[in-house]
């Protein structure tokens, strides 16, 4: 089973920016790359993907031009840009295989001041 260690969270303030890391032990780690989060008392929810095999990218529309998704093939390393953080960007980061968070790692916590 792939192993997918996250990094790069932190307490920022409002508008700041952060880069997240996904470490995997193989690359690509999926057919579709995610990066999902999950704030206290919430659901998960997906911020990003990358389709491996053809490239495709896409962000929820409530996201989309602030997160910015990317990979490094030669350091098996999936990232995650966030820009202009807001509060309600706070929740823990997770790489996954799928939309729901399967196969995610142990997360980075993102905390975001006002």
């Amino acid at each position: 089973q792939v192993q997918l260690v996250e990094s790069g969270g932190g307490l920022v303030h409002t508008g700041g920016s952060l880069r997240l890391a996904c470490a995997a032990s193989e690359f690509p780690f999926a057919t579709w790359m995610y990066w999902v989060r999950q704030a206290p008392g919430k659901e998960i929810e997906w911020v990003s993907y990358i389709n491996s095999a053809n490239g495709g990218i896409d962000y929820p529309d409530s996201l989309r031009g602030r997160f910015t998704t990317s990979r490094d093939d030669a350091e098996k390393t999936l990232y995650l840009q966030i820009d202009s953080l807001k509060p309600e960007d706070t929740a823990r980061y997770y790489c996954a295989t799928s939309s729901d968070g399967a196969g995610r790692g142990q997360g980075t916590q993102v905390t975001v001041s006002s």
